[in-house]
């Protein structure tokens, strides 16, 4: 099955940080952008900052999920087990403060998965994760 590429806009206070932050520590390439928004190459996918000066995302809710606060919305995407350590070792190493550190959740279950929860510098919450067995993303037993 090919996927087609999603289409995600979403509030930055700061587009200079979100330069620093998507470009930088998450290595998004940046495609167009105007004094009012930037658009970011996320692994395929177009993922667009729009400044918003004030906003704020770090006061919203959370649903408890393997005895972890996960934070909604988010959104992230399914990396390899390979590309999903690399990218925490490189969040990790930038000083990145994790929502949910990285680990293994569903441990000897169907779903099981990598998974780590941050939030960018506006506090849009992001999940990356990944499954040793892509074929089992939807898996129910």
């Amino acid at each position: 099955m090919t996927l087609s590429p999603f289409h995600l806009a979403f509030p930055v206070h700061d587009l200079a940080a979100a330069r620093a932050f998507w470009g930088g520590v998450m290595g998004c390439p940046e495609g167009r952008s105007s004094d009012q928004w930037v658009d970011f190459d996320f692994y395929g996918h177009q993922i667009v900052t729009h400044l918003v000066p004030g906003c704020n995302k770090r006061d919203e809710a959370n649903n408890p999920v393997d005895g972890h606060g996960v934070p909604v919305p988010h959104f992230g995407i399914v990396l390899s087990m390979e590309e999903w350590q690399g990218l925490a070792d490189r969040l990790t190493a930038a000083g990145t403060q994790f929502v949910i550190e990285p680990y293994v959740r569903f441990k000897g279950q169907p779903g099981e998965q990598a998974t780590m929860f941050f939030r960018d510098p506006s506090g849009n919450a992001i999940e990356m994760k990944a499954f040793a067995d892509r074929s089992k993303l939807f898996a129910t037993d």
